[in-house]
């Protein structure tokens, strides 16, 4: 078998774009260098994004110090939903829409920086938000022009967005999870601060762990960037790749540490190794999938999440049901990783190795058992639901939850195997059990 990143032909796109922040920093405390690098970017007047929970917390005080030091009008904006939603959203940026913003700072977790990157958008660009919302579910349009200097300071080891040019969003007329995509999005700066971490709940570092898992899996099994056909020019380049050797480095290297220090976290959350190579894991898995991209597991993903009617976890009591993200993405995880691997076994191959810890042999069938075995055990092992009855799912909603999962082509597109309804529809009917 020869190298599947080795190919040029007039017929193919053998070409994949990584584009970074301007600035990645990673240590100890950096988050209070946040005033520094504001007024680096020339902001004088910026827009804080924070969730109810931090917004009263030291992170977010350290925070205003240092914007404040450096001379900065600090804005509060506080309303940030766990998953956000379209129609919050926009109510969102009627609130800030006559502020005068020249950058947006976001500290808490994926959803919070998603959050900062939406609003940023429709702050520069006013437009109905289904124009942004990518293909097959909106119009996919892309912002015009740059956006105003976003710098993301994480406070979960999860979701990578602080690296990514992805932010996801409900869309609540369509009961579907979606996002927008477009390299304008993504944060000018990223800090990021192992010790944001410390006070995160076990479920939600549980659940963020979890996510980096699946991203480093899903980009690291995706099909090779070579498998994308000839453009009719660069601008049709998508956002998403699919594999490549950087993120291959990035992905194996993520799922190794997680698998190490993620029940380290969970079970202690004053354990500062796992805790530091958690926030790293979450990086570098970031800077990979958000070149590469995700496919099945976070594709089936959104539906469950905008389905969700009867889950109500441990440390996410907000009085209405919700599945997080990375418990979203993880419980069709076991189940379609089982089902792919004879479509890229020598990655999968490796996937079980690390997961394992022993080399479990080239059958494609023993190699999904592995990875499927091990998986629930970990999900176990962090007390997360391992079907999705336990989330409220019968066989009833198995058309519908197919349904949603073909609307995201864009992920599906980079899955090792052309992923079809029935694909679907086995793999939906042994995840609800």
């Amino acid at each position: 078998m020869g190298d599947p990143y080795i190919v040029y032909s007039d017929s193919v796109d053998a070409v994949f774009t990584i584009s970074l922040p301007q600035t990645i920093k990673f240590g100890m405390g950096v988050h209070r260098e946040v005033g520094y690098e504001a007024t680096r970017l020339g902001i004088r007047r910026a827009l804080l994004v924070v969730g109810k929970r931090l917004v009263d917390s030291r992170i977010a005080r350290n925070v205003i110090s240092s914007l404040e030091s450096e001379g900065m009008e600090v804005e509060v904006f506080s309303d940030v939903r766990i998953e956000p939603e379209d129609e919050g959203l926009v109510e969102g940026y009627k609130r800030i829409r006559d502020l005068r913003i020249d950058g947006f700072i976001a500290l808490g977790g994926g959803s919070t920086i998603d959050t900062a990157k939406i609003l940023d958008l429709l702050y520069c660009y006013p437009a109905p938000l289904e124009d942004y919302i990518n293909r097959s579910i909106c119009k996919g349009l892309g912002p015009p022009g740059p956006l105003k200097p976003l710098i993301a300071i994480p406070t979960t080891a999860g979701t990578g967005s602080e690296s990514t040019s992805v932010a996801v969003l409900d869309v609540k007329r369509l009961r579907v999870k979606t996002g927008i995509s477009n390299p304008m999005i993504r944060p000018s700066i990223a800090l990021i601060d192992p010790l944001t971490t410390l006070t995160l709940p076990p479920m939600v570092t549980a659940s963020s762990g979890l996510d980096v898992l699946n991203h480093a899996i899903e980009s690291y099994t995706a099909r090779p960037y070579t498998a994308k056909q000839a453009l009719k020019s660069p601008s049709e380049r998508p956002v998403y790749s699919g594999a490549t050797p950087v993120g291959d480095l990035f992905g194996e290297k993520a799922i190794e540490w997680v698998v190490k220090y993620l029940r380290r976290a969970y079970a202690d959350p004053l354990d500062i190794e796992a805790r530091y190579y958690m926030m790293l894991a979450a990086s570098i898995a970031g800077i990979g999938f958000g070149h590469v991209g995700v496919h099945v597991p976070h594709a089936m993903a959104y539906p469950i999440a905008g389905m969700v009617r009867n889950y109500y976890p441990e440390d996410y009591d907000f009085g209405y049901p919700i599945a997080p993200h990375g418990i979203a993405t993880a419980i069709p995880a076991a189940y379609a990783f089982k089902h792919l691997s004879p479509y890229n076994y020598e990655k999968f191959a490796r996937v079980a190795e690390i997961l394992t810890g022993e080399y479990v042999g080239r059958d494609p069938k023993a190699i999904g058992e592995a990875i499927f075995e091990s998986y629930i055990e970990l999900l176990e092992d962090l007390g997360v639901p391992t079907n999705l009855r336990e989330l409220g799912f019968g066989k009833e909603d198995l058309e519908a939850l197919v349904d949603g999962t073909l609307k995201q082509q864009r992920l599906l597109s980079i899955a090792p195997k052309n992923i079809g309804k029935k694909d679907l529809e086995k793999i939906f009917i042994e995840a609800i059990g």
